[in-house]
């Protein structure tokens, strides 16, 4: 499994801003400059995790993007998630009913178990490693 490159972004996005320190701004053309994001894609990126309540948005001489919530509360599973979706590591795992094998399955249960562990690993997994700033 791997995430997709837009996630990859974004979660470098999360991570840049994470550094500046408490409600600080940053210009999207600074945070791609600095983090080798297409300026084009961050922007996309930048709407979907302002729609997902991680980031503030603002426009003008002043504006730029920030944090909405403080670094300890925001995840490395909801910056993913606002942007792949659900994680699923088998289509099985998230959907009762799609597997013709899904009681006699073997695999099942171990793909439930790693599913979980990973949810539960970047569930815990926040921004707060690195505010200090920059």
């Amino acid at each position: 499994m791997q995430i997709t490159r837009q996630a990859d972004y974004a979660v470098r996005a999360v991570y840049y801003l994470s550094t500046l320190g408490n409600g600080k701004r940053a210009a999207t053309s600074k945070i791609a400059s600095e983090q080798h994001i297409p300026p084009s894609f961050l922007a996309k990126i930048v709407s979907q995790l302002s729609v997902a309540g991680l980031l503030h948005t603002s426009r003008g001489a002043r504006g730029g993007v920030s944090l909405a919530r403080g670094p300890e509360e925001i995840s490395l599973l909801d910056v993913v998630e606002a942007i792949d979706g659900p994680i699923y590591l088998n289509e099985c795992v998230g959907n009762n009913g799609v597997c013709s094998f899904e009681d006699s399955c073997l695999m099942r249960a171990v793909w439930c178990d790693a599913q979980k562990d990973l949810v539960d690993r970047l569930g815990s997994t926040n921004f707060s490693i690195v505010s200090s700033p920059a």
